[in-house]
Parts: C-alpha cells; sequence; structure tokens
C-alpha cells in the first residue's frame, strides 16, 4: 500500500469541477511549489484561481476520511495475516514472520498517513475559523453580521464534534499498533512453537480491539460525510 499525505492535481481538479479548465491545469504547479511555503503565500495563490479555505479544509476532509478507510482495510488485512499464522505449522515460522512484520509496517503507514490527514484538517480549519472570525468584526449591516456570527458558530460546533471523533479514531489505532509491534518482535527472535502459542492468546483479544478501532472510524467517516455535505450545502 502506499500512502501520501500531498494533495494531487487530480483530486484538486474533483473539488474545484466549476472552475475552468486552466484553473485545473495549473493547480498542479501551485500545489508543488507552495505546499513547503509559508501558509499566508499558499492560501494567497489558491484563490487566486478560486481555490478558498473552505474549499481547502472540505478537501481534506475527504482525504482523512478515505485515509481512514483505507487504515480500516489494512487492520483488517493484517488481523487476516495474524489469524493465519496462529495456525501455522513450526517449519513455516520465518515466512509468517516476514508476512506480519510487512503487515504491521503498512499498519503503521496507514495509521500516520491518517495523522498526517488530520493534522492538515486541523491546520486549515484553524486559519479559516481566525480569517471568518476576524472578518466578522468588518461588517457594518448588523443583521448579517449577526447571521455569519451564527453561521460560525454552527459551523464550528459540527467541525469540533467530527475533530473529537477523528481524534479518537486516531488515538484508538496506537493500542492496536503497539500490540502488533510486541508480537511481531517476539515472533522475530522465538521461531518456534511457543510463539505459536503465545500469538493464539493474543489473537482475541487483538481481534476485539482491531473491531473497536474501525468501528470508531466508522464514526469519524460518518461525521466527515455529513460535515462535508453541510460544507457544500451551505
Amino acid at each position: 500500500m502506499i500512502y501520501s499525505r500531498a494533495i494531487d492535481s487530480r483530486n484538486l481538479a474533483g473539488r474545484a469541477m466549476t472552475f475552468n479548465n486552466a484553473k485545473i491545469a495549473l493547480t498542479g504547479l501551485f500545489v508543488t511549489l507552495l505546499l513547503s511555503g509559508c501558509a499566508s503565500v499558499k492560501y494567497s495563490a489558491f484563490e487566486k484561481i478560486g481555490i478558498h479555505k473552505r474549499d481547502l479544509l472540505v478537501g481534506n476532509v475527504e482525504d482523512t476520511r478515505d485515509a481512514q478507510k483505507e487504515a480500516q482495510e489494512q487492520f483488517k488485512d493484517a488481523l487476516e495475516k495474524f489469524g493465519s499464522i496462529v495456525t501455522i505449522e513450526e517449519t513455516g515460522l520465518k515466512k509468517a514472520y516476514d508476512r506480519l512484520s510487512d503487515e504491521y509496517e503498512d499498519s503503521v503507514d496507514a495509521a500516520e498517513d491518517v495523522s498526517d490527514n488530520i493534522d492538515d484538517v486541523q491546520e486549515v480549519a484553524d486559519d479559516l475559523f481566525a480569517e471568518w472570525k476576524s472578518e466578522i468584526g468588518e461588517y457594518t449591516n448588523a443583521d448579517l453580521k449577526r447571521s455569519s456570527q451564527l453561521k460560525l458558530r454552527e459551523t464550528e460546533g459540527r467541525y469540533n464534534e467530527m475533530l473529537r471523533s477523528m481524534r479518537a479514531a486516531e488515538s484508538s489505532m496506537q493500542p492496536v499498533l503497539a500490540t502488533f509491534k510486541d508480537n511481531v518482535l517476539f515472533l522475530k527472535h522465538n521461531l518456534n512453537a511457543q510463539a505459536v502459542g503465545s500469538l493464539r492468546t493474543t489473537f482475541s483479544d487483538l481481534e476485539s480491539d482491531i473491531g473497536a478501532l474501525i468501528e470508531q472510524m466508522n464514526q469519524s467517516i460518518q461525521r466527515s460525510d455529513a460535515f462535508i455535505a453541510d460544507m457544500r450545502n451551505s
């Protein structure tokens, strides 16, 4: 599995369907040049091609949702490999260790991808809400100002619920990874029947932990979908 936190041109093109072809073609170039630059320069460049902070936030939430779905599949695959090892013959333990070690590394990559995407969501959201609060002070019409304040509170509330769910799902990955790592290390140094016996005692607990992890991620994915829909319809 290959994981990447970079926003590629295809993703941005999908989010900017209403923009003309010339703008979409420039997006990939701006991404390459600006991701390593300061935030204000990056946002200014995106706004020049019609992509604003709320568009970037929605895109980052989509990336995080997709990363969580990929992580779910990766943890399921790792559990399946783990389960196959507990019934393996001792003569095949070296190959079994190699497979389990690879699954552990892929799981770590998947978890890191989720964390990176959540960090991106939080960074853009913080900038978006700071800008929104600042610009509310520029209103001269009291009714419009109150309406914008109400919309900001509602959006922040939905966002905070989603972010808490994302962080909870992120946290739930760490105990599973720790269990995987312990057993991979144990198997590495004990390629014998005793190691398989240890894995058997761990498997049922790990199965339960991964089941809880997947449910936590499902809740986060549902909140992400709801937040995306609200942002697009508002």
